[in-house]
């Protein structure tokens, strides 16, 4: 059976607003933003578009990844500590044996996200939720760019 798409809905954009979130993190691991997010949409009175998060890091990134069991983010911190573990005999090791590692996890995982907002709301699925993933070992005060692009 061929996919089956919904019918197109169209929505002039007339807003586009902007906040920055400073997310402390504990360190290597995952911290997640999506209450913040939502309520960011909330604020600014959302109705139809699309919010724009950017992390501005190189060595943290942000997911979407499931949110109700957090075994599923010990097993990634797990997976990319195999991906890229701290000995791995990187050149670059001026600002410690975590630091290349965790450029190597944030270029995998990505420093930017958008997600739909469909009625007011993140048209995120049941299980989905927004995180800042640090890939230092030690707390950082990380800085998430939150642009909602659409209608009111």
């Amino acid at each position: 059976m061929p996919p089956v798409r919904s019918p197109i809905s169209e929505t002039p954009a007339q807003v586009i607003a902007t906040a920055t979130l400073s997310v402390e993190t504990a360190g290597e691991g995952f911290a997640e933003i999506t209450r913040e997010a939502a309520r960011f949409v909330a604020d600014v009175g959302a109705r139809e578009g699309a919010l724009y998060l950017f992390i501005r890091h190189t060595s943290a990134s942000l997911t979407i990844q499931e949110n109700a069991d957090p075994d599923v983010r010990s097993d990634l911190v797990t997976a990319l500590r195999r991906l890229a573990p701290s000995d791995g005999s990187w050149v670059h090791d001026t600002e410690g044996p975590d630091d290349m590692p965790a450029h190597v996890k944030a270029m995998v995982t990505g420093t930017s996200l958008h997600v739909p907002v469909i009625g007011g709301a993140l048209a995120l699925g049941t299980w989905q939720g927004i995180y800042v993933a640090e890939h230092r070992s030690r707390p950082h005060r990380r800085e998430v760019v939150m642009q909602f692009v659409g209608a009111r």
